[in-house]
């Protein structure tokens, strides 16, 4: 465990806990999304990592999606936000248990606007009636559909199910998203040498009606040419 690793790990617990004292005390979404925009840049900015979207035409202004996004680090959650920092679509994102348990991220979780997805319960109806309440107030829902990080080699791990059943249930037009730089290596990288400027790349692409019956990770795999 060198210095840096202990200096990232200090003050990006005293950063995760101030903004989500703040967003205890807010209701309004727009509001959160500000905070949560706050934390993400200062978060990335302590690592020295900056976020482009090469292909900024593609980024909806507004509108409620299932926004769906490769998952290879735990700094992904930052980098989807900035890179909506120039639209009002506010999501709650998707959250296992462990989450929401965490000494970490946990209270950021919980406040941040999130949907608890519990893989344990034997029925999974108190997860989908509270994705939908979270769209009746205007929400998008965001979601990570590999379920999990991808630690493997392969730019794409399977996908889980229930991605296209929040979508059809609640009409949602699924907005995909690829982070496409290593965001875990960059990451690591950053935490040894935080002094380098590193930029991750972001594509956005087309649009994916709800209604659709293909499989949505052969969609995803083509849209960004996996």
């Amino acid at each position: 465990m060198n210095f840096g690793f202990v200096k990232h790990l200090f003050y990006g617990l005293y950063l995760t806990n101030t903004h989500a004292l703040r967003l205890r005390r807010m209701r309004d979404p727009m509001e959160k999304k500000r905070e949560r925009l706050a934390y993400a840049k200062r978060q990335l900015g302590g690592l020295g990592i900056s976020v482009v979207v090469d292909n900024p035409e593609k980024i909806p202004e507004n509108g409620q999606y299932l926004l769906m996004s490769n998952h290879r680090s735990i700094i992904d959650p930052p980098i989807i936000e900035i890179a909506l920092e120039h639209t009002d679509i506010y999501g709650l994102w998707v959250s296992k248990k462990e989450l929401y348990n965490s000494p970490f991220f946990g209270m950021f979780v919980r406040h941040g606007g999130s949907v608890l997805l519990d893989r344990e319960q034997d029925q999974m109806g108190g997860f989908f009636a509270d994705v939908k309440a979270g769209v009746q107030a205007g929400s998008s829902i965001f979601i990570f559909p590999e379920g999990t990080r991808n630690k493997s080699d392969a730019p794409l791990g399977d996908f889980k199910g229930g991605s296209r059943i929040i979508a059809m249930k609640n009409r949602l037009p699924i907005l995909p998203v690829y982070i496409k730089t290593h965001a875990g290596d960059t990451l690591q990288a950053a935490i040894r040498d935080d002094k380098t400027p590193r930029t991750i790349h972001v594509e956005f692409g087309d649009v994916i009606p709800y209604k659709g019956r293909e499989d949505l990770q052969e969609v995803y795999r083509e849209r960004f040419g996996l």
